[in-house]
């Protein structure tokens, strides 16, 4: 009797370490009709059926939708990497584009292809919360 082993993301064996993560936005804006001619349900499966990938609520960056995130593995963040944010990643070839870096490692590990540099974007930083008596 032999045995088969899975394939994809879910085929890791636990020793390797953890890979980079998309993190997809979706709520308000992004994944909804407000963003025309796209199919949210099927660039949400490509990138699952491919690479590691979490949902999340809004990300308060509207303007960008649709959003996602490429996390790096932890050893890349460790070693400094971070997060890239891609916006209006509206275009089937982009979803591919995410997919082929990810699985190359993502951030830290493989460089982030050309063609990715026209959706990256800067998302603005949280306000530092307000100190009574020392921010007026």
């Amino acid at each position: 009797m032999s045995h088969q082993r899975p394939e994809g993301p879910a085929a890791r064996p636990s020793a390797e370490p953890a890979p980079c993560r998309v993190v997809v936005c979706r709520d308000c804006c992004c994944g909804s009709p407000k963003v025309t001619g796209v199919d949210h349900a099927q660039q949400t499966a490509r990138l699952a059926e491919q690479v590691p990938v979490r949902i999340s609520d809004c990300l308060d960056v509207c303007e960008h939708a649709n959003v996602i995130v490429v996390q790096p593995s932890a050893a890349a963040r460790r070693a400094g990497a971070r997060p890239v944010w891609l916006g209006l990643v509206n275009d089937p070839d982009a979803t591919e584009d995410i997919i082929d870096w990810v699985r190359a490692g993502g951030p830290g590990v493989a460089p982030c292809p050309d063609v990715l540099d026209l959706y990256t974007f800067t998302p603005p930083r949280l306000s530092a919360p307000k100190r009574p008596g020392l921010d007026g």
